[in-house]
């Protein structure tokens, strides 16, 4: 049976996440703090999860720290990459288009909208990590997915932060490492991490959980990931075209010659 109860307190402890970043949002003027919390959420599902049951099993800690491993990572990249930079022009363009009275618009537009996706997405935590069944291969296969997509997200992250601190790079794309392969290797890992939640949630009997990595898929490459950062690239940077058409946008393929 369903668990709506713990499900629900999932959503309670994310909204008063959303609720404290929002009061510290409005104090400086920085929405962009969102994106640091997006990971932080699903850590908040995982260990709500985990203290729900009295012995919690060997897939449930295995979870746990695979999600805390993935969730610390991306929070701390993301606030390293923003800081001292101010608001992302992104929620610069909601803030206009939602003015007046963003700043209380904000907390539903922006900080609630967050809290109740990343609700949706972590749902295949709740089976996995509340289930008593032994770890079998699917959870071998689980987590060898999580990790392949681990070393594409963190791998490329890094690539292209070394990359665009090197002055000489401005305005030049990142066709090199795991960029040679995939336009977008940290969303592919992104990716890949998630179905590997739901891997292990099908391991234990939460099949049903299918919508979260078929949600998170698409926000990857239709909503907020590939289309979002796609439609203004090749303006910013010139190289770009000639990289779109050799290089794969999604999956890593070898690039195709001649381009």
């Amino acid at each position: 049976m369903f668990n709506w109860s713990l499900y629900l307190d999932i959503l309670g402890n994310m909204l008063i996440l959303a609720l404290a970043a929002w009061v510290v949002s409005v104090i400086i003027r920085n929405v962009s703090i969102v994106d640091s919390l997006w990971s932080i959420f699903f850590a908040i599902a995982g260990v709500t999860c985990y203290f729900s049951v009295e012995m919690p099993s060997a897939r449930s800690q295995l979870l746990l720290l695979l999600l805390v491993i993935w969730a610390a990572r991306l929070s701390i990249y993301i606030t390293a990459r923003n800081w001292g930079e101010g608001e992302d022009y992104r929620y610069q363009a909601i803030r206009k288009r939602n003015e007046p009275g963003f700043v209380v618009k904000s907390l539903y537009i922006v900080f609630g909208l967050q809290a109740v996706l990343a609700w949706i997405v972590s749902l295949p935590l709740l089976p996995a990590m509340t289930g008593d069944q032994p770890l079998g291969l699917l959870d071998a296969v689980a987590a060898t997915l999580w990790l392949i997509g681990f070393v594409f997200e963190a791998g490329g992250d890094y690539q292209l932060s070394r990359f665009l601190k090197n002055p000489e790079n401005k305005g030049k794309v990142m066709q090199s490492g795991l960029w040679k392969y995939t336009r977008h290797p940290n969303y592919f890992g992104d990716c890949c991490v998630w179905w590997g939640f739901y891997l292990f949630a099908v391991a234990a009997g939460g099949w049903w959980a299918i919508l979260s990595p078929v949600l998170m898929t698409v926000l990857l490459l239709r909503i907020s990931g590939v289309a979002l950062l796609e439609k203004t690239i090749g303006k910013r940077r010139p190289e770009y075209e000639a990289y779109r058409a050799r290089t794969s946008a999604f999956f890593p393929l070898p690039p195709k010659t001649g381009g």
